[in-house]
């Protein structure tokens, strides 16, 4: 069987889309999923392509058992989009930025927005917490949190 493939995308692929990534790997490992779902990140821009997560959204994140051990990478039209099943993004800019760079329909139907996925918050974006403070980096972990059980259920009810 092929595994179900998520690729979480924001702007330079350094605070939300990684700490997406390590909570959706949490909880798909915590539920015995990781046979069936592959998860990764990357952003629309390469600013920061070869460099781990911000380091304040790692402290967050350790705080929480959160492990950011990805690598940022800028999306790659040419293969991800043909590679991943969902194609999950972090705010309205993100998704824009995605259906410029699908090729097709069935492309950007793959796109969708994190919090369409929330179960108990009704923000309609995951904030980029990147120039906030401390109450930025945990909002994020919070709307994940939420955004990524919902779209676990996505999945297995698909």
């Amino acid at each position: 069987m092929d595994k179900t493939k998520v690729l979480f995308v924001c702007l330079g692929n350094i605070c939300r889309s990684p700490s997406a990534e390590a909570v959706m790997k949490a909880l798909v490992e915590k539920k015995g999923l990781d046979a069936k779902l592959e998860i990764d990140s990357a952003g629309t821009a390469g600013y920061h392509s070869g460099e781990p997560a911000d380091q304040r959204m790692q402290r967050h994140a350790v705080n929480r058992n959160y492990n950011l051990t990805s690598i940022s990478r800028k999306v790659n039209a040419k293969v991800d989009f043909d590679y991943f099943d969902f194609i999950v993004a972090m705010d309205d800019q993100n998704v824009e930025d995605l259906e410029m760079m699908a090729q097709n329909d069935e492309q950007r139907a793959k796109i969708s927005k994190m919090t369409d996925y929330c179960r108990t918050y009704t923000h309609t974006s995951v904030p980029d917490p990147y120039y906030g403070g401390a109450a930025g980096f945990e909002l994020v972990l919070d709307l994940l949190e939420d955004a990524c059980e919902g779209l676990i259920e996505h999945i297995e009810n698909a």
